[in-house]
């Protein structure tokens, strides 16, 4: 955003660029048309003629007597066409003799608390910035902030994760241990994690069983632990459609690897020479195929399983019996047993209670109504924890769709209505989440229907609604001013308003919830877990009564509103009435509520019409995507489940919000009358506010472009590829290649191959393999844990030896008390690496130790291997300390400024798309689409933030305590900026201020007050963004939002007082009842929630500066200039 190239006589100006699509209203050439003349001037026209010299703006000569401040050299600056400052009486409100709108003197008011210590009154001398691309800007010192009482405030923003004891205190340890113990037992025993504990032990107890009868085992081999392995890697707890999934790509993953690791023995055996180097050739071969495996197991999570177990393979064949000459026999003992355990485990999964899919997205909707249950329930003391339960389940709702299609699934839902519900119930939790139902007036109401209200939950049928004829008295002296404060004019409006649509709104709410319930219970039937999951019997499934019965209250309500809005004892504006405005704001959303609820309830009653068996469909999800997403306990198992998502949503709002971030392309700098008229037909094309990287790719990617040749777009796709190698991706591979071949050396030294063979020690490199992630390595307790789950493995396995000289029974009940916990640790906790390696160290010994017989000796066996298993362990997290670590706090702060950025974007959109818009753009269904896709998105974005954020409190920080308050606070600010923005948008659709845009000459005067409004806003977002992202301090001097928004509220009071003042043509009636009902009542959201923009904006200033610091004066020294005076 680099400043236009000034003169040499010029004084430097500190200036800013505009976006483009602000601008663009700026820059169009006004020009007349068929339709009628443009509603926005060129800000050209206000300039005088730059043909003389080489200055930016030359002053004319001008009739009315100069300033006082005349005399001071301007530089690129022009006397204003608008008044001074001083002259317009400072940033007040000019009096008029029309009443000011509720959208100005409301938001004045709340303005006023940013500036109230502020000095306004600055002169301007008459001067305006009038480059293309720069604007005013106004700065003030900053207010002094108290850091105790500001982290005071910052407490309640904290997730839930950090109300529990931090999992570091050595104080709390023990009893968080004994409190997890019996939560997990009450949990196995009385929940669905029993059923799912007894899935995934069972295959992995026939085949330890298995493994300790003599003739199985000596046919197995000497490896027949693999199958014990087998059952553990590819466990049965999950779906039949996930079974099937990992069936097929852990033996296809197997296969592959044991077929690399034969032609990498076959080579290095197949002469002389490579014999004496087999070591070197087995190296380079096992080096290339782990980083390729490593690679693809960070671009393509799909295929986690298929790389885990061809590593493994590859591993075993190159490393296990290391010898120059090659026993090929060993290759059957890891295939045989490799496919005995996949056969056991599938068997398992579609015996023992089976679950083709059906059920986790019976749980995901029926989780999903019971949250949207709660959000329609009045009051709501903590709104802010139930606004985050509706985030979250707006995110869950669509991971349960995408679960659906991803495997294979047996189900009564067909995938299309699946994704149909899925796009109705989030426009319900979205009209959910603008009711602001934690401050409304309808919170105490003096009757028996109150209680009948708090006790009506979701299962209530309809016929126990409340009447019409219901008497509603409702306290609205609790919310907002005091009775004293208000004026009768105000006390009678309220009273009507509460006496028309108390009742109504409350059977609204209530009819939303029982309708939600009904809902429920025919999805709950159709999947036929409802008398597992609920509702219970008493819930009607009568959907049509139901919608038959919120329509009817519809109508009610929407007939009493029109009868309340043409009561002439309403006032004629709301300018003074705030408590109207925000009665008609909290009952008018409940009624865009119940229309979202009502085709819920047509989509529900479809399904339930053409009701079907169970069917099996296969995956439907696009392949492109498919390959990024896996089932859920694969995402499980492998770990990192948090930082995934992190990371998947960060890359995923990255994609969508390319593109969006223009550059612009400034105005020619000298114009003169040829090239002015040539504009005139000028056309801004997309090529012109492209970057330089965007305009290569779009050459380089459009085949229609003759004049890009063959060459071009080969040396565009290679350094394509050649940048995306320095991804993560690639450096996992490096981390993955680096570490399994070192680990490897020893097999292939004359020295150490003996040892190396006996003791098995190649687990070390498989260990090591398993336990590496591409995202999170894993920080200091992960290192202890799963060190300490690696050695009780070892011991616990040389016991069941020893516990009976190698009973079989025995070593199958200690098996049985080990694993239970264990395999529930791997498969339902939210440690799954621990947990395996646990596993995997517990069977290797204890069945090396049965299957040598205690020879040389038990502690031996468990010492050597638990040895290999920790060795693999430590390295694992080591090297992810040491390369390209992952530190969640500094990835914290990232993660925050890019919110700031996309925030700026949406900003931008929103501005532009909705408010700003010239005659002929306005926003359409698409633009509406897209606006509720990124929202959705961004909305994504702070659940996975916020989960990034608990795990800061797993990481040792030497300098101190990391304090997550400021953080905690910013992200709370970062996503009410976002509210303001989606309601600025929601209110755009009833409201925009046309008035405005049919008088050009008011339009033209507002141009450089919008844009110094808009152009603050996001100068505040890039810097502080900017700040987080290299860790520096943030400018203790920013341009003053909040001024920038005053001037433009006063400015329009102006232009609607003059307005006013005009005889304006009569409109039809229908158009002034339409303006009478909402237009004014939204105009006071539309207002408030940009001005409420700038207030976030404020919050985030000081929780930035909290983070980061904030950037002063530094003082001189002095010492340092002395040799210059001598």
């Amino acid at each position: 955003m680099a400043p236009e190239h000034q003169s040499k006589d010029a004084t430097p100006q500190s200036s800013h660029t505009v976006p483009t699509e602000l601008r663009r209203e700026d820059t169009h050439q006004v020009r007349a048309s068929k339709d009628g003349p443009a509603k926005l001037h060129r800000r050209r026209l206000h300039r005088p003629s730059i043909s003389q010299g080489r200055q930016h703006v030359h002053l004319g000569p001008s009739s009315s007597p100069r300033p006082v401040g005349s005399s001071i050299y301007m530089g690129s600056y022009s006397h204003s066409p608008r008044h001074s400052r001083v002259s317009l009486g400072g940033y007040k409100t000019p009096g008029s003799s029309a009443p000011a709108s509720p959208r100005m003197s409301m938001s004045q008011s709340h303005l006023e608390s940013l500036l109230h210590d502020l000095d306004l009154n600055l002169e301007t001398y008459g001067v305006e910035e009038l480059r293309d691309g720069f604007f005013d800007a106004s700065f003030f010192k900053p207010p002094k902030t108290d850091h105790d009482d500001l982290m005071r405030q910052t407490e309640c923003t904290l997730p839930a994760a950090f109300q529990k004891r931090h999992p570091l205190s050595p104080k709390d340890f023990l009893p968080k241990q004994w409190n997890s113990i019996k939560s997990v037992v009450e949990s196995v025993a009385t929940t669905r994690a029993g059923i799912k504990l007894s899935k995934s032990f069972l295959p992995f107890f026939i085949a330890y069983i298995l493994c300790l009868v003599p003739i199985i085992r000596t046919w197995l081999g000497r490896y027949n632990y693999v199958m014990v392995l087998s059952t553990l890697l590819n466990h049965p707890g999950r779906t039949i459609g996930a079974q099937l999934d990992g069936f097929v790509l852990t033996t296809m993953g197997s296969a592959t690897g044991l077929g690399w690791g034969a032609f990498a023995l076959w080579l290095s055996e197949s002469t002389a020479a490579t014999r004496r180097g087999y070591g070197g050739i087995l190296a380079m071969i096992l080096v290339l195929f782990m980083g390729i495996l490593g690679a693809l197991r960070s671009y393509y999570i799909r295929v986690y399983q298929f790389v885990l177990c061809a590593g493994i393979a590859i591993n075993y064949a190159c490393l296990a019996d290391a010898s120059d000459r090659v026993h090929w026999g060993k290759m059957f003992d890891f295939g045989i047993p490799w496919v005995c355990g996949q056969a056991i485990c599938l068997a398992i999964c579609c015996t023992v209670a089976p679950d083709a899919g059906a059920r986790p997205l019976a749980v995901s909707l029926h989780d999903a109504f019971k949250v949207m249950d709660e959000g329609l329930r009045l009051p709501q003391p903590k709104s802010l924890f139930l606004h985050r339960q509706l985030s979250w389940t707006f995110v869950q709702i669509s991971q349960a769709y995408r679960d659906l299609v991803l495997d294979v699934s047996l189900t009564r839902f067909k995938p299309s209505d699946v994704m149909a519900l899925r796009n109705l119930i989030q426009g319900v939790i979205r009209s959910l989440l603008a009711l602001k139902m934690e401050n409304q007036p309808l919170d105490e109401i003096e009757s028996d229907n109150v209680q009948a209200g708090n006790k009506t939950d979701g299962a209530a049928d309809t016929s126990d609604l409340p009447s019409s004829t219901d008497e509603i008295v409702i306290n609205i002296d609790d919310v907002g001013p005091s009775p004293l404060d208000r004026t009768n004019t105000e006390d009678r409006a309220v009273k009507l308003i509460i006496t028309k649509l108390g009742s109504p709104t409350y059977e609204l709410l209530s009819c939303m919830r029982a309708s939600l319930a009904r809902c429920d219970a025919v999805l709950m039937d159709m999947s036929g877990y409802r008398k597992y999951l609920g509702p219970d019997g008493s819930t009607s499934s009568d959907i049509l009564g139901a919608l038959t019965e919120i329509r009817k209250t519809m109508i009610k309500y929407d007939q009493e509103e029109e009868t309340l809005l043409e009561n002439p004892e309403l006032p004629p504006t709301y300018s003074n009435h705030k408590k109207v405005v925000e009665i008609f704001l909290f009952v008018h959303p409940i009624r865009q509520a119940a229309s979202s609820v009502e085709k819920l309830m047509v989509k529900v009653m479809e399904m339930q019409q053409k009701r079907t068996g169970w069917k099996m469909y296969l995956p439907s999800y696009p392949l492109a995507k498919a390959s990024q997403r896996t089932n859920a306990q694969v995402r499980h198992d492998r770990g990192g489940v948090t930082a995934g998502f992190y990371f998947r949503s960060q890359a995923q709002l990255a994609r969508t919000m390319r593109g969006m971030a223009n550059v612009y392309k400034p105005l020619p700098r000298h114009v003169g009358p040829a090239q002015e008229l040539n504009e005139k037909e000028e056309e801004i094309s997309r090529m012109d506010t492209m970057g330089r990287y965007e305009a290569e790719e779009e050459a380089a990617t459009n085949r229609n472009n003759v004049q890009t040749s063959r060459q071009k777009r080969l040396r565009y796709k290679l350094w394509l590829i050649i940048h995306r190698l320095q991804g993560f991706e690639t450096r996992f591979a490096l981390k993955v290649a680096l570490s399994t071949s070192l680990l490897s050396v020893p097999a292939w030294l004359d020295q150490s191959r003996e040892w190396w063979n006996i003791n098995e020690s190649w687990w070390a490199v498989i260990s090591v393999w398993i336990m590496m992630h591409p995202r999170v390595g894993g920080n200091f307790q992960d290192l202890v844990t799963r060190g300490l789950c690696a050695l009780l493995g070892a011991v616990w396995g040389g016991l069941s030896y020893s516990a009976a000289n190698g009973n079989p029974y025995v070593m199958a009940a200690f098996a049985a008390i080990y694993m239970i916990p264990m395999i529930f640790r791997y498969t339902q906790s939210s440690h799954p690496r621990s947990g395996i390696v646990g596993c995997i160290s517990f069977t290797v010994v204890s069945l090396s130790v049965k299957t040598a017989e205690g020879s040389p000796s038990v502690a031996h066996i468990a010492w050597t291997r638990g040895v290999a298993f920790i060795v693999g362990v430590v390295a694992a997290v080591i090297i992810n300390w040491v390369l390209w670590p992952f530190v969640a706090r500094h990835e914290l702060r990232k993660a925050l400024s890019a919110t700031m950025i996309y925030s700026s974007i949406i900003y931008r959109g929103v501005v532009a798309k909705y408010v700003y818009y010239e005659a002929g753009h306005e926003p359409n269904q698409a633009d509406m689409e897209r606006s509720e896709m990124l929202e959705g998105r961004l909305r994504e974005g702070f659940v996975r933030i916020r989960q990034l954020m608990a795990l800061t409190r797993h990481e040792i920080r030497l300098r101190g305590p990391f304090n997550p308050l400021p953080y905690s606070a910013l992200i709370d600010a970062c996503e009410r900026f976002f509210d303001y923005l989606v309601a600025v948008r929601q209110s755009s659709m009833f409201f925009h201020p046309h008035y405005l845009s049919d008088n050009e000459q008011a339009a033209e005067s507002l141009l450089a007050y919008r844009r110094d409004a808009v152009a603050a806003i996001l100068m505040n977002l890039y810097v502080l963004a900017g700040a987080l992202r290299g860790d520096r301090k943030v400018p203790r001097y920013l341009p003053s939002a909040a001024a920038a928004r005053k001037r433009l509220l006063d400015h329009m009071v102006e232009i609607e007082a003059q307005q006013s003042q005009e005889h304006a043509k009569p409109s039809h009636e229908t158009q002034e009842k339409q303006n009478r009902r909402w237009q004014q009542i939204y105009s006071y959201s539309y207002s408030q929630s940009l001005t409420g923009c700038v207030q976030q904006l404020e919050q985030l200033q000081k929780y930035t500066k909290e983070i980061v610091g904030e950037q002063g004066f530094e003082p001189i020294n002095t010492t340092e200039y002395e040799d210059l005076k001598r």
